[in-house]
């Protein structure tokens, strides 16, 4: 089974609009804005377990509003590719199969492209950005909501949306450069109800053509990456005593 890359999703567009529109409303208060690079991987019927052989370019731009000095809400938007395959069958049905979703014969290995659009709440453990704390970093979970879109499939095993709920969850660490400057490294994993991000779920089990997978457990994709953020603040003036 071959699946090429073909055009990206137009789902970005109207979010795009919404974040900058909510950053130019918060302008000048407790604000954030990011980006970040980093990879994309994925597991299901074609690699059960995490797999760094399938990491494949992820890129993310977010916005962040501290909602207090350890809880941040989040939304943000992260795209990248897809990658799995058969070559190193987890048991004999994959081996039989041999089946993939990157572009062989492409001039590009990539295939699937996938986009997300998501809104999270971070927790950070450490009272790390007061100005009387000696700390410079904190670790913190994250989780929440988001909808992500696929596009790539030349054959669709099944009828399905390309546009799906997902739920990140997820770990980081943050460290503090300056005052307004954060690095940090990111690991999430999106949990779905969805079994078709490489395009294999049930099948026809009389047909023993073994084009089918594991239909009673759903895909996941994840992001490890490191993110760059900038925070927005205002800089309170001393009271005149006088």
């Amino acid at each position: 089974m071959k699946i090429s890359l073909m055009g990206k999703s137009s789902i970005g567009f109207p979010f795009f609009l919404f974040f900058f529109s909510m950053a130019s409303y918060t302008y000048g208060q407790n604000m954030e804005l990011g980006f970040g690079a980093g990879t994309f991987n994925y597991t299901g019927d074609l690699a059960p377990t995490y797999e760094f052989r399938n990491q494949r370019p992820a890129f993310t731009v977010f916005y962040g509003y501290n909602i207090s000095k350890a809880v941040t809400f989040r939304v943000s938007a992260t795209a990248g590719f897809l990658h799995g395959n058969d070559t190193r069958p987890a048991d004999p049905f994959g081996g039989s199969r041999d089946s993939s979703f990157s572009a062989i014969g492409q001039t590009s290995e990539f295939n699937i492209f996938l986009f997300e659009a998501a809104t999270t709440f971070e927790y950070h453990f450490m009272d790390w950005r007061s100005e009387r704390s000696m700390l410079r970093w904190t670790p913190y979970l994250f989780g929440g909501f988001g909808f992500f879109s696929i596009s790539g499939i030349e054959d669709k095993s099944a009828d399905y949306s390309t546009i799906q709920p997902s739920f990140p969850l997820g770990i980081g660490f943050k460290y503090i450069i300056s005052p307004r400057w954060y690095l940090g490294l990111e690991f999430g994993a999106r949990f779905t109800f969805f079994d078709h991000l490489d395009n294999i779920s049930s099948g026809d089990h009389v047909d023993k053509n073994f084009r089918y997978g594991n239909w009673r457990d759903n895909d996941k994709y994840y992001f490890l990456g490191l993110k760059l953020t900038y925070a927005f603040y205002d800089i309170p003036c001393p009271k005149n005593p006088y």
